[in-house]
Order: structure tokens, then C-alpha cells, then sequence
């Protein structure tokens, strides 16, 4: 079995560790209807509009 040759230092694992701790944006899309921002293959909360169509009715 391998054994290491060195120590590995507290700052290296952790930093390691932290990698994973990165938090991402949403990503995000364009309406084709109203063009705001919306999440990708969801109803446009603006307008209400999904695949080309008028998915649910908006206020």
C-alpha cells in the first residue's frame, strides 16, 4: 500500500474542502414573450408564458 511521503498541512486539506463549499448563481434565461429574466424551463413569473403558450393566467 502507498504510504505518503510527507505530511499533508491543515491549509491543504481544508482548502481542498473548501472547493465545495462555492456557492453558484441560478442560471438564468430570457422570456421570449416579455424578455425578463427567468429560470430555464419554468412559467415566466411576469407573464406567465411557457413553450410558445399561455401556461397560467397572471393578474
Amino acid at each position: 500500500m502507498a504510504v505518503p511521503k510527507k505530511k499533508t498541512s491543515k491549509a491543504k486539506g481544508r482548502s481542498r474542502r473548501a472547493a465545495n463549499w462555492v456557492l453558484h448563481r441560478p442560471a438564468r434565461s430570457l422570456c421570449p414573450h416579455c424578455q425578463q429574466a427567468k429560470l430555464p424551463h419554468v412559467v415566466c413569473p411576469n407573464c406567465g408564458w411557457y413553450k410558445g403558450r399561455q401556461a397560467v393566467e397572471i393578474d
